[in-house]
């Protein structure tokens, strides 16, 4: 197996990022190469086609990074997706369909069947391609979780994956974060780090260089590269962590007010009018913040019937019935639409306990929630042009006399509802719409491009500053591999976690991968290092 897994000191330190441009960087090198990424935890997803030609659900990152290492999304790329539908329970799909869900007080032995598919998956796409570009979740230092892991090091001891962590110097503590993400982990763990990657840096780097050669020499493991902050680098993303780095340009002179549902999903169904020169994209969570909008949109949620609650607890639902009074467009997407409508009965308990809620009543359309997910990639005319997007729903909808079909979904007047996810990314159908909406000509942007644009600058920027050259040299070295994948293999059959002894952290006599490690300072004691 060929393979480079990218973990990270925390969420969002840019692991997602760092393994785009390197599908991206490779790829340009020729290399076959394919992104993974064992578990999401995410409400973006999207729709691709499995092999055997039927569709399924993945996660978003890993579809955008199949875009970027140039190959076909397939579900084995993210063959566990958990879509949280409470604080404490999550709706599994394992490739690419539902498979009941799994919850906080069973979190460990409730996944041991995901592990298994995920390896599967893994090994599955190893066979196929000539490197897998692996993507950690979270950290790999969460110690707490380690005996069900199966994401960050289990994957790792599972391949004989070398693993550089990622961290965000933007947020500060970044030396302390690698330094102790290394010394909490399994001494058969830390022998799979390779190095370091820093994300997100500004300023001299000059003043940077010491501490990159005493954590070098600390850790006896390099440091690949330090990425630059780039305030215009952003991707398709897992979560609604950085909503607001969404925003257009200044100048926009339409306001869109996306309301911040607090389950929301599939967000970046709005990203392509974030690219309108226009349009200042705003994320809204109260009357006050869609009062003045020209346009409101009301995302795809993955509990409908709760977030409509939320809506109305916030007074939401009566600044929307007011926006559309008053002759401005709202636009309903999946779930979105379907609180736009009246009756939406979920009488299977697909959402939760609640059996049957009324809409807001300003669409003539019934919701009617079944156990069955409908995925699909529907295509069709609207508003005079070609329009195409991806279905991820458990309602039906039944249109009643008062609407016209809409892109799946119905309109009446200023009120559009679609079931389809993704139609606004079409440069057409995005012109029509605003035109019909706000009045305006379509304009020359074309959100395909700049999704391109944007993948091959990433790849620039980690061509740039990371040795690339290095890494795939690590991700394709079988130096070692079958010794912790051996180890990893019985402690699986056993179910145990290594136990640590007191000089367990002293010294350092677990290296990386050959090829992988020492200090480029110069430096190399062993006295202050990690086991």
């Amino acid at each position: 197996m060929s393979g480079l897994l990218v973990a990270g000191t925390t969420s969002d330190a840019g692991k997602s990022v760092v393994a785009t441009g390197l599908c991206r960087a490779f790829a340009r090198r020729g290399v076959k190469v394919a992104p993974y990424k064992a578990q999401n935890m995410s409400n973006n997803s999207m729709v691709c086609e499995a092999p055997d030609g039927t569709t399924a659900e993945i996660g978003r990152a890993q579809w955008v990074q199949a875009l970027a290492a140039r190959v076909a999304p397939e579900p084995a790329m993210n063959p566990v997706l958990l879509k949280p539908g409470s604080d404490r329970r999550s709706h599994v799909v394992l490739m690419g369909h539902p498979a009941g869900e799994v919850s906080s007080h069973d979190w460990e032995h409730g996944r041991r069947h995901l592990a298994t598919a995920a390896h599967a998956a893994y090994d599955d796409l190893a066979s196929r391609f000539e490197v897998i570009v692996a993507e950690g979740a979270g950290s790999p230092a969460e110690i707490n979780l380690r005996a069900g892991d199966y994401v960050n090091m289990g994957l790792a001891r599972h391949a004989g994956l070398p693993t550089i962590v990622v961290g965000d110097i933007d947020r500060g503590g970044v030396f302390a974060a690698m330094y102790g993400t290394l010394a909490l982990l399994e001494p058969e763990d830390q022998a799979l780090i390779s190095g370091f990657v820093i994300n997100k840096f500004r300023g001299d780097a000059g003043l940077l260089k010491p501490g990159l050669d005493s954590l070098e020499s600390l850790t006896e493991r390099r440091v690949f590269g330090v990425l630059p902050w780039e305030p215009s680098l952003w991707l398709d993303s897992e979560d609604a962590l950085d909503l607001e780095g969404r925003r257009a340009a200044a100048g926009a002179t339409r306001k869109v007010a996306v309301v911040r549902l607090p389950r929301i999903s599939n967000f970046t169904d709005v990203d392509a009018l974030g690219l309108e020169p226009d349009l200042d994209v705003v994320f809204a969570s109260s009357p006050a913040d869609v009062a003045d909008a020209d346009l409101v949109v009301l995302p795809g949620t993955r509990s409908t019937i709760s977030d409509l609650a939320w809506l109305r607890s916030r007074g939401l639902d009566v600044a929307l019935i007011e926006h559309v009074r008053r002759g401005r467009p709202l636009l309903g997407i999946c779930g979105g639409f379907q609180m736009l409508g009246g009756v939406i009965a979920d009488p299977d308990g697909v959402e939760g306990s609640v059996t049957e809620v009324e809409g807001l009543g300003l669409l003539d359309v019934r919701t009617d929630f079944a156990p069955a997910k409908n995925l699909r990639l529907p295509t069709g005319p609207a508003l005079g042009v070609e329009a195409s997007g991806y279905e991820i729903h458990h309602g039906r909808i039944t249109r009643g006399d008062g609407v016209t079909e809409f892109l799946g979904g119905a309109q009446a007047g200023n009120v559009f509802g679609t079931m389809w996810h993704g139609s606004l990314e079409g440069d057409a159908l995005r012109g029509a719409f605003l035109q019909a909406t706000l009045g305006r000509e379509p304009s020359s942007v074309s959100f395909p491009a700049a999704r391109e644009r944007r993948l091959d600058l990433i790849a620039d920027l980690v061509e740039e500053h990371l040795d690339v050259d290095a890494l795939l040299d690590l991700a394709v070295s079988p130096v070692g591999r079958a010794d912790v994948v051996r180890d990893e293999r019985r402690r699986v059959e056993t179910n145990t976690v290594p136990s640590r002894s007191t000089e367990d952290c002293v010294g350092l006599d677990t290296p990386p991968p050959n090829g992988s490690g020492g200090s480029t300072s110069g430096g190399g004691s062993t006295s202050g290092g990690i086991r």
